[in-house]
């Protein structure tokens, strides 16, 4: 690993650092937050949404501060492989920034477009080796595209123990958002969709949570591409307990996850030191 930037922040350091990945055959980036006593803390992955890398969630949350008073590790990787003979795309909804957190199968996106594998098993193989955090003790939460991402990690691997989103995008079959990436990355094809789609996932998904936690804004532009009540309908079907908190006045962007943000954090800190 190659470190880009560290800074001091609260009681402990903000870190980027740089390396060669296997998985997406290009140099992909992450963000570390790691409190002065790190070792055997909890670990929580944060996912971006669309347009976003590393950078958005460190500079615009302040989750530092939280992270801090609470003990717990904070990783927050890229959103997708990016470089110069990387795939992309003119609409901002394919392509670099828009990884979608699956494994894409159609070319030329099937070449690095792995994001899944590079999310939940390649990263944490990082961190494993790299670092002396609780190897149990670990949640995943994100925004939007990311959001929606977590919940599908999260449902799908037993390294994931807590969960919770902002604003997720919880119908990769509906979401005008997942439009062009289903027909780019997977061909239209239905069966492969259903691996990354949150409301397909919890009704099938044998693992259950304790909570998911979701917070939204009211005045969310993009709230009805989310289904979020589709969502909320699938988990009452398989009695999966869901938090689901709408917030009159708040949009979709930085300055409501700016408000929440402590709160998501002590939710993963408190369960994961319970474990």
């Amino acid at each position: 690993m190659k470190l880009i930037e560290k800074h001091r922040s609260f009681k402990g350091y903000q870190e980027v650092y740089s390396h060669q990945s296997k998985i997406t055959k290009c140099d992909m980036q992450f963000a570390l937050y790691t409190p002065d006593n790190c070792i055997d803390v909890p670990v929580l992955y944060f996912l971006s949404g669309i347009t976003c890398t590393e950078q958005n969630f460190i500079q615009k949350s302040g989750f530092q501060e939280f992270a801090s008073k609470n003990q717990i590790a904070v990783i927050v990787p890229d959103t997708s492989p990016r470089g110069e003979n990387i795939p992309d795309d003119e609409d901002y909804k394919l392509g670099c920034g828009a990884g979608f957190y699956l494994n894409a199968t159609q070319e030329p996106w099937s070449q690095n477009y792995h994001m899944y594998d590079y999310i939940t098993k390649e990263l944490p193989d990082i961190i494993g080796n790299n670092y002396k955090f609780s190897n149990s003790k670990v949640g995943i939460f994100g925004h939007s595209m990311g959001g929606g991402g977590a919940i599908q990690c999260a449902l799908k691997n037993d390294l994931y123990k807590t969960v919770s989103a902002f604003s997720p995008i919880c119908s990769l079959h509906k979401s005008s958002f997942a439009k062009d990436m289903f027909a780019n990355y997977l061909d239209n094809n239905q069966e492969e969709l259903n691996l990354y789609d949150p409301i397909m996932l919890v009704r099938q998904s044998k693992k259950k949570f304790t909570n998911i936690k979701i917070d939204v804004g009211l005045d969310d532009e993009f709230l009805k591409e989310l289904y979020l009540d589709d969502f909320e309908e699938a988990c009452n079907s398989v009695n999966q307990k869901l938090s689901l908190n709408k917030h009159q006045g708040y949009d979709h962007g930085y300055y409501f996850i700016h408000s929440f943000i402590e709160q998501h954090i002590k939710y993963h800190a408190s369960s994961l030191k319970n474990i």
